[in-house]
């Protein structure tokens, strides 16, 4: 059976944990939701093909833009997509729990204000960052 909506909440919730504080206190506002796929907004603003193009999407302001005088609109959100997931790690078979952790490092990383650059840099120094 495929991994439920829940089962993988609680795998984004195993690899925050393994977040450094340092960096974890910053998270303590950003949400963290799972949902099955990407809206239709996102679809439409990603100009994707497939629902199946997008693993995980960060929602919001990040660090670097945000100041006193920006009043945010809406809540700072990372969304990681179930199917898009679940398919990945079947044609992959990468660890589900790897994969989860991989992606929700990548979007927490746009919420810090790191480019897609700047997170391939930081996911090939490997493991030793403690994330």
């Amino acid at each position: 059976m495929a991994p439920s909506l829940a089962e993988i909440e609680d795998l984004a919730r195993l690899a925050l944990a393994r977040i450094p504080d340092t960096l974890r206190r910053q998270l303590i506002d950003v949400v963290i939701q799972v949902v099955d796929f990407p809206d239709d907004e996102t679809m439409r603003q990603m100009d994707l093909r497939s629902p199946y193009d997008l693993l995980g999407m960060y929602h919001g302001i990040n660090l670097q833009q945000k100041s006193i005088a920006l009043v945010p609109d809406d809540l700072d959100m990372i969304f990681l997509y179930r199917r898009p997931l679940l398919d990945y790690w079947i044609e992959s078979g990468e660890n589900l729990s790897d994969l989860v952790r991989h992606v929700l490092i990548h979007e927490i990383g746009h919420h810090f204000g790191f480019s897609d650059a700047d997170m391939a840099a930081i996911e090939d120094l490997g493991d030793d960052s403690g994330i």
